[in-house]
């Protein structure tokens, strides 16, 4: 397969043609599927039989992800590389009766998902993708995606006028009252929600059962700054880290003895617990199905178990430049100083020591620089699926981002050169001969 192009810019430009291709979970899977096929990679179905010769796999379930390769000199009896991601955001997402009125307007009614900052969805020109489950003729049901990017949606702020306590006690949303978006000034004449997405999807109205549906910004990425050395754009948290993964696994070697695995979770940013979550049975199940082709035993699975390492890629919060008290002093964080590593001494994070000595080695094997993160101990820590796959599988699991600012808000800033380094340093561990121990 050909290698991408690993320069820093060109790595920017694709990283942004990835998330602009990606508004929804849904869309993320399936361009990471899109560009697993153009490099040849096989589409695996789930309720079909598991292919049993090598070859380069991938398999989509909703807004998740697993891809492989058993090609070249990969065995499974000889253990796991493991990148794993998600494609979710925090965002506003559409109730499954989202007409509303309100002071002669017509709104549609959404719920806040994930731990979103509410302010950065004010005064927005915001779109909705997602999917949408249809009945056909036939009485069955199917499932398609669905995307509009014009601004059909925004939720507006109330005027400092109406609200001058703003300026001494700072601003409070009500998540129930103040965040519905406006869709129209003329609800008598406004079309039903239903009614508009049937003619948008030239599907009947009655056919449209239900949706998992969401908004999106409509303001592309940019590189911004005096000396553009900074790269805005929404959903960075964590389409970054799957832009990388997908990056990796199609740059990794084929000489190394470990299957290169990369999965991309949904709903990391509300637990994990679903179908499509890290905390499922999707990857452990995809995973002794791939052992199992191999004609391994019961016993060599384990100890496959025992030698495999997993990297949870998720952003890192860089230190704020003007909070720089909530950071931990003597761990500071900086935009482009290299790949974080992740610490927590309750465990909010998978990384331990030989697993951070084995990626550590890695990144200075290719002149990678490295930074660690970890939190005050006055300020609770966030959590990734790292902890999650680590007790689910049981194998060495270390927690790497890239670091950014504005972490959950509608559009997020990190560095240009990183991106770039956190995919050579994901594709060299994927290829690493090494072990741990």
């Amino acid at each position: 397969m050909e290698r991408p192009d690993s320069s820093p810019r060109h790595h920017l430009e694709d990283l942004a043609e990835f998330v602009s291709a990606s508004p929804s979970p849904f869309h993320a899977a399936s361009e990471a599927s899109r560009r697993l096929s153009e490099a040849g990679f096989t589409r695996v179905y789930e309720a079909d039989e598991w292919p049993s010769s090598p070859g380069s796999y991938y398999l989509q379930r909703g807004g998740a992800l697993v891809a492989w390769s058993t090609s070249g000199a990969h065995r499974p009896s000889a253990g796991f590389r493991l990148i794993g991601a998600h494609t979710d955001s925090p965002n506003l997402r559409l109730r499954p009766r989202p007409d509303h009125q309100s002071a002669g307007m017509a709104q549609l009614g959404v719920e806040i998902y994930g731990g979103a900052l509410l302010n950065s969805w004010l005064d927005r020109d915001l779109g909705l993708s997602g999917r949408i489950s249809v009945r056909s003729k036939s009485n069955d049901t199917s499932t398609v995606l669905f995307r509009c990017d014009e601004p059909l949606l925004r939720v507006p702020q109330l005027a400092i006028h109406l609200d001058r306590s703003i300026m001494t006690e700072g601003l409070r949303l009500d998540p129930q009252r103040h965040l519905q978006p406006v869709w129209s000034s003329a609800p008598q004449s406004a079309p039903e929600f239903r009614s508009w997405l049937s003619e948008r999807t030239e599907v009947p109205v009655n056919e449209i059962l239900s949706w998992d549906l969401m908004t999106h910004d409509l303001t592309p990425p940019a590189v911004l700054g005096v000396d553009e050395s900074l790269f805005a754009s929404a959903r960075l948290d964590n389409l970054l880290s799957c832009h990388a993964g997908v990056t990796a696994l199609l740059s990794s070697s084929l000489e190394a003895p470990y299957v290169p695995v990369l999965c991309l979770f949904d709903h990391e940013e509300v637990g994990s617990q679903s179908a499509s979550g890290a905390a499922g049975q999707l990857l452990p199940t995809v995973l002794e199905r791939i052992f199992l082709s191999g004609d391994c035993t019961r016993d060599q699975w384990f100890a496959a178990l025992a030698s495999s390492v997993c990297v949870s890629a998720d952003g890192a919060h860089a230190t704020h430049p003007n909070w720089p008290e909530r950071h931990e002093p003597d761990h500071p964080v900086h935009i482009d100083g290299g790949p974080v590593l992740k610490w927590n001494a309750d465990a909010r994070y998978g990384t331990d020591s030989p697993g951070a000595a084995h990626l550590l080695s890695i990144a200075r094997d290719i002149d990678i620089p490295m930074q660690t993160f970890v939190s005050r101990n006055d300020m609770p820590c966030g959590s990734t699926i790292g902890p999650v796959t680590a007790a689910r599988l049981g194998i060495t699991t270390v927690d790497v981002g890239v670091a950014q600012l504005s972490m959950h808000s509608a559009r997020e800033l990190t560095g240009v050169v990183d991106p770039a380094r956190f995919a050579a340093l994901l594709g060299s561990f994927l290829s690493s001969p090494r072990s741990v121990s």
